[in-house]
């Protein structure tokens, strides 16, 4: 299934191409496909090249590990996203290593480096959902995340999959046309608000 995005203006075709879908193949992603996307996800930029960006990943090929993972996730995502090959957290380390003070860009940074992930991945003809719905507190529990470390999003990765897999809730989601809000609404030059 696709759902290319409509712009307004030109974009490359991989942004257009990248959305979150909920319906995935359970085909496996192989180790090599993997270690590009987390190559991708390095090079990313980061405030004084902190590279703040962690991640904790599994796989259904060992299925204690990814079910460990899945539990992670709310209730909701877990219905989808338990067919996807590649569970994830993505983490973010909140001080700077030099000098110890506060990164406040350390969540912006992590972003860049999933943008990065995601955008090597649609090149590679997967998709990737990322996901706000999961349990911060058990994330760290069961992965015994250290302080001054902070669980970003949950993240699915693979290919695309049959509707059909998905319950009807989830695959009129799934049929539903993409939107964004028009730039106007935050594009702004001189002062806030204004276009």
């Amino acid at each position: 299934m696709e759902k290319s995005a409509n712009s307004q203006y030109p974009i490359d075709p991989l942004l257009q191409q990248r959305w979150s879908p909920l319906a995935f193949s359970e085909k496996r992603i192989e180790p090599e496909t993997l270690s590009s996307l987390f190559e991708a996800a390095r090079w990313a930029a980061s405030s004084y090249n902190e590279q703040p960006w962690h991640f904790i990943f599994a796989t259904q090929d060992n299925a204690e590990e990814f079910n460990r993972l899945l539990s992670c996730l709310a209730e909701g995502n877990q219905v989808w996203a338990k067919n996807a090959p590649v569970l994830m957290i993505s983490v973010a380390k909140l001080h700077f290593e030099k000098n110890g003070k506060e990164n406040r860009h350390a969540f912006h940074d992590v972003g860049a480096a999933v943008c990065s992930l995601t955008i090597q991945a649609t090149a590679l003809g997967l998709f990737v959902h990322q996901m706000a719905g999961f349990d911060v507190s058990k994330a760290r529990e069961l992965y015994s995340i250290p302080e001054g470390y902070e669980p970003v999003a949950a993240i699915a990765v693979g290919y695309p999959g049959d509707l059909q897999t998905l319950p009807e809730q989830y695959q009129q989601r799934e049929l539903a046309p993409r939107q964004r809000k028009p730039q106007q609404t935050f594009v702004f030059t001189g002062t806030w608000g204004k276009n």
